[in-house]
């Protein structure tokens, strides 16, 4: 039998207010219609074993990249733990099965916050620790995790100061979320501030630095760049300029600047990466009403015989390639960094590889990673379009200097991986830890 709690009725009358939307949603893109029992009822299958397990939360596909290296330190440090893996969406599910189902983990559909339905979920997976990935946090799942006595933690976690003004707003709501975790393992020490200032114990909080600092691929020679670098027909002589995880209408601006550029670098090759596959559609018919010779990245195989492309633009849409996408890149521009409804992307990984890196003003996502890059002369935050295309053009004319820099920056920045899975230790064996 269902027991409802009060927030149960409040999810269930914000669910029907957004079910026209949902639907629409669904019907329009594909979205929401797998897993529907998981998500509602909380239904997982998953053997019975004699071995701990740690359940691992990441909500989408960053956070699901992020959790690589997390959980193959985790396993290589206790190999004799079972590890879940979980993602909310549909294509965070799809990274986890693609990142994970090779190894000795379980991949899960993230139960919605009903109290039932997450009551069944930790009764069918019984982790003895429960780790979330940079920070969200659900009441019911919090409550029933400590009520069955599951240490909770937050890795990679980022509390800004608007993250604090949201919880302030909630007042006493907001203290048995926050008191119900164990502990939050953070990317600075601002964000450490931040939830102390929420009345978070000090003992409770760490500051491990950035994992994603430490999942960088630095190597423009990688088997998968390398592969898409043949497949693309990169020629040694042509200049690259990428733009990833883009959000409308920055493709359009990007386009507009490319065809600019290529006035004065002819041989500049541009590779798109829209950020939401239910977006490639959308700027394919862009490239083709702007009449633009371009390929699909879907089109090209990558098996043997090789067929490569010498068209000058590039629409990848495919899922889980941008990472191995900006190993080509001479510049690169990271997207939902222009219109401020998205707080930008992860521009680590092009930095990383030595490209020169431009990001809009808006990327409250990555605050502490861009003011970073962009203090310490790494990368380079425009104001807006006019601007964008400025330095674009000045960063195809030399981008060897800035993106060197970036480069070092990424490499002197790694181990948050280490001292994050030091942290765990406590909540797993206090005892052993502390005699570590």
């Amino acid at each position: 039998m269902i027991m409802f709690r009060p927030l149960d009725f409040a999810y269930l009358l914000g669910l029907a207010a957004a079910s026209p939307w949902l639907l629409y949603r669904s019907l329009t893109t594909g979205r929401y219609r797998r897993h529907p029992l998981g998500r509602l009822f909380g239904n997982v299958s998953l053997p019975a074993t004699k071995r701990p397990r740690a359940w691992f939360h990441g909500v989408s596909v960053g956070e699901v990249h992020l959790l690589r290296q997390v959980v193959a330190a985790f396993r290589k440090r206790r190999p004799d733990w079972e590890c879940v893996i979980s993602s909310s969406t549909d294509t965070g599910l799809d990274e986890a099965r693609r990142c994970f189902d090779h190894h000795d983990c379980k991949v899960i559909v993230w139960p919605l916050d009903f109290s039932w339905a997450v009551k069944r979920a930790l009764d069918a997976v019984k982790p003895r620790l429960l780790v979330l990935a940079e920070g969200e946090l659900w009441p019911n799942m919090i409550r029933a995790a400590k009520a069955r006595r599951i240490p909770v933690a937050v890795v990679n976690g980022r509390f800004s100061p608007k993250s604090a003004r949201r919880y302030q707003k909630l007042g006493a709501f907001a203290r048995p979320l926050l008191q119900g975790v164990d502990l939050f393992a953070v990317q600075t020490e601002e964000y450490a501030g931040t939830l102390k200032s929420l009345g978070v114990l000090a003992t409770k909080v760490a500051v491990t630095g950035s994992v994603k600092y430490d999942g960088l691929t630095c190597d423009r020679d990688h088997p998968k760049t390398a592969e898409l670098r043949r497949l693309f027909a990169v020629d040694a002589g042509e200049l690259v300029w990428v733009a990833g995880s883009t959000q409308a209408p920055e493709e359009k601006i990007v386009l507009a600047i490319w065809q600019q550029a290529r006035k004065r670098f002819p041989k500049l090759r541009l590779i798109l990466v829209p950020r939401q596959k239910d977006r490639f559609d959308e700027v394919a018919a862009l490239l083709e009403r702007s009449n633009i010779p371009y390929v699909r990245r879907s089109k090209l195989t990558t098996s043997p015989p090789h067929h490569p492309t010498t068209a000058p633009v590039i629409l990848v849409d495919t899922i889980g390639e941008l990472g191995a996408v900006w190993g080509l890149a001479d510049v690169a521009f990271v997207g939902g960094s222009l219109d401020g409804k998205r707080g930008g992307q992860n521009m680590l990984e092009p930095a990383a590889y030595g490209a020169a890196v431009v990001f809009g003003p808006h990327v409250w996502n990555f605050r502490d990673a861009a003011g970073r890059l962009v203090r310490e002369g790494g990368a380079v935050q425009v104001a807006d379009p006019a601007a964008l295309e400025g330095t674009v053009l000045e960063l195809l004319a030399d981008p060897r200097k800035l993106g060197a820099t970036a480069r070092r920056l990424v490499l002197a920045q790694q181990g948050a991986t280490e001292r994050t899975l030091e942290a765990l230790d406590f909540l797993i064996s206090p005892r052993l830890a502390r005699a570590g």
